[in-house]
């Protein structure tokens, strides 16, 4: 099990799904926790009670309005001086098949966009300056196994922003590798969560089921427990490394 009593770690989304399940496992790990949430204050006051306020602390903003990430960043840096890993899991679906209005197709575009790429990205950039100034730290961003077999046609935003997470993940561990700045991604398959039983209906989700060789999809707890492995210091040459985790549905 990680040992992560010395790491702060930030994480985006972190109120429910994939990024509760990785807040979880950091606090497990002995960790210092800042939760990232947009709308479910209820659920990330429940998690931070969880966690213990002690080690939780929690910060609302919107990260479809470029300030509100700014505002994200330095709220952290408030509770967490020390913060020194960011993982960037929040991200959305919006639906834009190409028969849309052309109103609606750009709008999906820019929103999924800047929430699931700009907003990070943004993110990576303050965390960089950050981390120069403490001797290095940790950027995990988790994308998706759409990044590499794309994506359903109506989900096109979707894939394309996960496809330049995954780039811009490892063009940072290229160049900040020498600054102790290091970089690694996770690509999930269909995981167990509320994002994908929202926006998928009984029959797709059975079919999605059956596609997998392991029969079920990913549980967010085994995205959590890899998620705290790589915040810790034991693998410093992965970086630049994506982390398949599918169940075997997609193999490259």
């Amino acid at each position: 099990m990680a040992d992560l009593k010395n790491k702060s770690v930030l994480v985006t989304g972190g109120s429910r799904g994939i990024g509760a399940a990785i807040a979880r496992s950091v606090g497990a790990a002995g960790g210092e926790v800042v939760l990232h949430f947009g709308r479910s204050r209820a659920a990330a006051e429940t998690l931070q009670q969880e966690i213990g306020r002690e080690r939780c602390h929690i910060v609302q903003a919107d990260l479809s309005d470029p300030a509100e990430v700014d505002r994200l960043w330095s709220e952290a840096l408030a509770v967490a001086p020390s913060l020194n890993v960011l993982v960037n899991n929040a991200g959305i679906f919006q639906s834009a098949g190409v028969d849309v209005p052309i109103a609606d197709w750009r709008e999906a575009w820019s929103r999924v966009l800047q929430i699931n790429l700009q907003a990070p990205a943004d993110l990576c950039r303050a965390a960089i300056l950050h981390f120069r100034g403490i001797g290095g730290g940790k950027i995990i961003n988790v994308a998706s196994r759409a990044a590499f077999r794309g994506e359903t046609i109506d989900q096109m935003p979707y894939g394309a922003s996960k496809g330049a997470l995954v780039t811009l993940t490892k063009t940072i561990a290229r160049e900040f590798a020498a600054e102790g700045v290091l970089a690694f991604c996770i690509a999930p398959g269909y995981a167990n969560t509320e994002m994908v039983s929202d926006n998928l209906d009984p029959a797709a989700i059975a079919a999605v089921t059956s596609s997998i060789p392991l029969g079920d999809m990913v549980p967010p707890e085994e995205i959590g427990a890899l998620a705290a492995f790589l915040c810790d210091d034991l693998v410093r040459h992965l970086t630049g490394a994506t982390f398949d985790i599918n169940g075997a549905s997609y193999l490259r």
